[in-house]
């Protein structure tokens, strides 16, 4: 993340400025988010993944793989590591340099798999529920 001066408030501290173009910060903060969470490079024609964090590896048990072609926030099916499946809600974010272009993508996962789980038991209760 690049902060620019231009964006800076008069009264903001300095010293948050600096944190927030800290690159090593800013990577320490993704490794330690608890959200699987991956930036892929805008500008490569590949779309080259450029940083995955830790815990999207745990959750998918690869790190090398994109999830196809997503819109801004999708629910897509995933398999872990463990072999099961997953309800995931991806949510996709461009980065843009201080000149306003677009460098990276980030894609934040979100595991909505219990909330699919107890979905399905509310739609197993009504079901009976409407016949009687």
């Amino acid at each position: 993340m690049t902060v620019s001066n231009k964006m800076a408030r008069p009264n903001a501290a300095p010293a948050l400025f600096r944190l927030l173009s800290d690159s090593s910060l800013s990577r320490a903060a993704l490794s330690a988010c608890g959200l699987p969470v991956v930036l892929i490079d805008a500008q490569s024609p590949a779309r080259a993944v450029t940083y995955v964090n830790p815990a999207f590896a745990a959750f998918f048990g690869f790190r090398d793989r994109l999830l196809g072609d997503m819109q801004a926030r999708q629910e897509i099916q995933a398999w872990g590591k463990d072999g099961h499946a997953r309800h995931v809600e991806v949510t996709v974010g461009a980065i843009r340099s201080v000149d306003g272009r677009q460098s990276h993508w980030v894609l934040a996962f979100s595991d909505r798999t219990e909330i699919e789980r107890l979905r399905g038991e509310l739609r197993a209760l009504k079901t009976p529920a409407k016949a009687a």
